[in-house]
């Protein structure tokens, strides 16, 4: 095997587990995994390391249902504040790692140090790495080197993110939970900082549970003893779970309220919901700075590092807008339910006032969920955006295609995903059925249906006319996939379009 990036890539998607297994275990109604950890420490344990050895890294654990990235965003960039450099030429801090998940256009986004992702050659330097030492265990206990030596896709590239960040001197680690917390293969660390858990939400109920107090549950797994634990106003019974198990594990548990400096900063991440995000991280970095000895720290009065590190994160796809000549693309990976009506609430303070008379601008959607209940979602927009517009028609177009990324080429390697149903994928029955139930509900809505990612953004394209005077105003959502997709899409094809 070659030991190029895009080996790694290949190589690394082979560890997905495909749609068939993942249906099986959804119907099953099984559960999360309950030997997900000591598994998880005997792959650290192949690999050389002991769940003890990533106390050096000093870690911090972020888990959620929705803003559990861009809080871990928002801590690394307020911690970047403190590297070292002429105002810090002491600091504590001298490598930031960060550890989020899913991707948007490369793999090697998931893995940060310093807030940049893995260059293509370290990526493919620590992937082997890791790969290596697994099937080196496996020959040593007489056991095959195919797949079954490695863990499945996400804890792969955990173990691979954890041996990176030790590799490279990481003093300060930011891991965020993939699914859950409890039995996460993340909640392997042992002696975090502090842990930080953001808005709760309905969603990956086959392996959470249905309520959200289960799932709260399930997100309280993180809290450790000794480390001070943070969260924010939660809905229904989640606080009283939350503060339970707290109460279980000898942790206190503070829920943080919105700070009111946010409202003179101008956040990096716009949408008025990431000031709840924003007011998390600042409490969970300033808990993290005093274990590592500032001492004096106070969030009372926001440091200037802290502002600063608020005003320059960076986090795609997360209620972000692009413009090109004749459109503005307003794009937010939102894929469920709650998640949809704040990405609908946002799309809907962009859209400028108009006078009476004046022609109905157009507006378009373009959507796609593979996996969830894609109509739901969809619908929940419609009625979020309906309500904000004060029944004004929320699009005049709307384009629903699958996840593939290119008419031609197909996925890209990086965004190939075995968990959806390849002959849904092909039929484009998931996007019809989107299309008859849009209909429904607005039938004066243009609706369209194309195969690729690529298509879509071509016919959006096509909507700008000459004559047209205000730009075409796009929202793009349903889906982190779609979205990640969607990015690759203007990025390769279009040098136009800016920020």
């Amino acid at each position: 095997m070659e030991r190029t990036y895009s080996d790694a890539v290949a190589a690394l998607n082979t560890l997905q587990s495909n749609h068939a297994v993942i249906s099986a275990i959804r119907a099953s109604g099984r559960g999360m995994n309950k030997q997900a950890i000591p598994e998880m420490i005997e792959w650290c344990r192949k690999i050389g390391y002991e769940p003890t050895d990533f106390n050096r890294l000093k870690p911090i654990h972020i888990a959620g249902t929705k803003g559990k990235g861009s809080t871990s965003a928002f801590i690394s960039s307020i911690l970047a504040q403190y590297l070292p450099s002429a105002s810090q030429p002491n600091s504590l801090i001298q490598k930031i790692g960060l550890y989020t998940s899913p991707h948007l256009r490369f793999v090697r986004e998931r893995i940060q140090i310093n807030n940049q992702p893995l260059s293509e050659e370290d990526f493919a330097k620590y992937f082997f790495q890791t790969w290596d030492r697994l099937e080196d265990a496996a020959r040593a206990a007489g056991q095959p080197t195919d797949t079954s030596a490695k863990p499945v896709y996400f804890r792969f590239l955990t173990l691979m993110a954890l041996h990176t960040y030790i590799s490279e001197g990481v003093d300060t680690a930011v891991i965020e939970c993939g699914i859950g917390g409890e039995y996460d293969s993340t909640n392997i660390l042992v002696s975090p900082t502090a842990t930080g858990i953001t808005s709760l939400g309905i969603d990956h109920t086959a392996v959470l549970g249905s309520t959200i107090e289960e799932i709260a549950w399930h997100k309280a797994g993180i809290m450790k003893f000794n480390a001070p634990a943070f969260t924010v106003p939660q809905r229904g019974g989640a606080t009283g779970v939350l503060q339970l198990r707290a109460a279980e594990k000898g942790v206190q548990l503070q829920i943080v309220d919105i700070h009111p400096e946010l409202n003179q900063i101008k956040l990096g991440l716009a949408a008025e919901f990431q000031k709840v995000n924003a007011s998390l991280a600042i409490q969970v970095a300033a808990a993290h700075l005093h274990a590592l000895g500032h001492a004096s720290l106070s969030t009372g009065l926001l440091p200037l590092e802290f502002k600063t590190g608020l005003e320059r994160v960076q986090w795609g796809g997360r209620c972000e807008t692009r413009r090109e000549k004749g459109i503005a693309w307003h794009i937010d990976g939102g894929h469920t339910l709650e998640s949809i009506e704040v990405a609908a609430k946002w799309f809907a303070s962009q859209i400028p006032s108009r006078s009476p008379n004046s022609p109905p601008r157009k507006r378009v959607l373009l959507f796609n969920q593979q996996t969830r209940d894609a109509n739901a979602l969809a619908r929940a927009l419609h009625r979020t955006l309906a309500e904000a517009l004060r029944d004004e028609q929320p699009f005049t177009h709307a384009v629903f295609c699958s996840n593939v990324t290119f008419k031609e080429k197909g996925y890209k390697p990086d965004l190939v995903s075995m968990n959806t149903s390849q002959t849904q994928v092909g039929e484009l029955s998931v996007q019809r059925a989107l299309k008859k139930m849009w209909e429904s509900v607005d039938a004066r809505t243009e609706v369209k249906v194309v195969g690729t990612i690529e298509e879509a953004v071509g016919w959006v394209r096509g909507l700008v006319g000459g004559e047209e005077v205000e730009e075409v105003m796009v929202l793009v959502t349903g889906s982190v996939h779609l979205v990640g997709g969607f990015l690759e899409v203007l990025e390769t094809g279009n040098d136009n379009t800016s920020a």
